[in-house]
């Protein structure tokens, strides 16, 4: 049986802040250094990150007390929303909005990773603040945490939480290959097919049933519940076309029955309309049941005219990008109208070239769908273990992995 031991964070590893380089100064921009900031985060697939949206030059890392973190460096956002945690994959530094791990050579850096997913509402409890809410440094390097004493251990325990993950990732390239694949066929049908000027092209709503979009069940004075339908928000949908349903809210029965319109169903692509525009899945009935707010359109074809994935293959190639894009409206926050969502024009092919098509893009999907389930199901696997690992109820130090 494996032995414990309380130790703090600053025993793990050296922990370091960042910085923002001034704004005001273009040079310290744009350079060779990539620099992360919690919102690199907030949508973030997967383990290991080797930049983020913006980077800066070495002036702009000197300007400010921001640091170069080295390979394998963890990566912990401690100012609201705290707890988003990744492995930096090169060097790199970060925002005032993280406070990072540098591991001593004594520890596994990916046993230390995990470790700190573990923690991660214990850290955020220590957080304070008025406007927001943000972990010290001084604060983070007290916490104090049980690890196992044998080296071999932690390693036993960060490889098989490295098994799952890598499992995930792998199906997540795979799904990226596989979207790949559809857009180079939609591609060849479409947006370089010397015949699309000749196709028929019908409005988007004249293609389907519904195009609605929901409401937030407060503003009717209905209060969101603990468990129950899925309440599918704008985060709930990831720019890999997936649904994360850790990012659910829920509602009761009864709530769900009076926002009838907005119920969605198999089959649905819903599509963020405010917020972070442009956001898109395609629903099964893993999800479901399920609702959503004002924030997503749901778009639900007509299969006596085309079938859902039909209509799907049009927003992986990207077919309403630059028509959108023109038609944003600038309010508090950009949004799409229902009008703009409706009046998307679709090319139609001819009954022959439309059964091959789906012939060949149906399948793909299918499989895309398929890997979806296999990655929850895993996280779902690695999340019931991560609490029965890190706490020493499962005991692994005699595993030879």
């Amino acid at each position: 049986m494996s032995k414990w031991k309380k130790v703090k964070i600053s025993d793990l590893g050296r922990v370091v802040g960042g910085a923002t380089p001034s704004t005001k100064k273009e040079e310290y921009y744009n350079g060779d250094i990539a620099w992360i900031t919690p919102k690199d985060l907030s949508d973030f697939q997967g383990r290991y990150i080797s930049q983020g949206e913006r980077s800066i030059t070495k002036a702009g890392m000197d300007s400010c007390s921001t640091q170069l973190l080295p390979k394998n460096t963890i990566l912990f956002s401690s100012r609201a929303p705290i707890g988003y945690v990744a492995i930096a994959q090169n060097e790199m530094c970060t925002n005032q909005g993280f406070k990072s791990v540098i591991p001593y050579d004594n520890v596994d850096y990916l046993f230390l990773y995990y470790l700190l997913k573990y923690n991660k509402d214990t850290i955020e409890a220590m957080g304070s603040g008025t406007t927001f809410k943000e972990v010290s440094g001084s604060v983070m390097r007290k916490i104090e945490v049980m690890i196992p004493e044998s080296i071999t251990t932690q390693r036993n325990i960060a490889a098989i939480f490295n098994a799952i993950d890598c499992k995930i990732e792998n199906n997540q390239r795979i799904n990226d290959n596989l979207i790949q694949q559809v857009n180079a066929i939609f591609k060849h049908w479409f947006s370089d097919s010397p015949k699309l000027d000749s196709m028929a092209k019908v409005a988007l709503a004249d293609l389907c049933l519904v195009i609605t979009k929901g409401t937030t069940p407060t503003t009717l004075g209905r209060p969101f519940v603990s468990e129950g339908i899925n309440f599918i928000k704008a985060e709930s949908i990831l720019g890999n076309h997936a649904i994360d349903k850790n990012k659910f809210a829920f509602i009761n029965t009864e709530t769900n029955d009076l926002l009838k319109r907005s119920i969605i169903c198999s089959g649905d692509i819903v599509f963020t309309i405010a917020g972070t525009l442009g956001r898109f899945a395609l629903i099964d009935d893993s999800v479901l049941p399920a609702n959503t707010n004002q924030a997503v359109a749901i778009i639900r074809a007509d299969p006596q005219l085309v079938m859902p994935e039909y209509l799907y293959s049009f927003f992986l190639g990207n077919w309403h990008n630059d028509y959108y894009t023109k038609r944003i409206q600038q309010a508090v926050q950009a949004n799409l109208s229902l009008g703009t969502i409706k009046s998307l024009p679709i090319p139609i092919l001819p009954d022959r070239d439309m059964s091959e098509y789906l012939g060949m893009i149906s399948p793909i999907i299918k499989m895309t769908k398929l890997n979806e389930h296999e990655i929850t199901r895993l996280e779902n696997m690695r999340d019931t273990l991560l609490p029965r690992l890190m706490s020493g109820e499962l005991d692994v130090s005699d595993f030879d992995i």
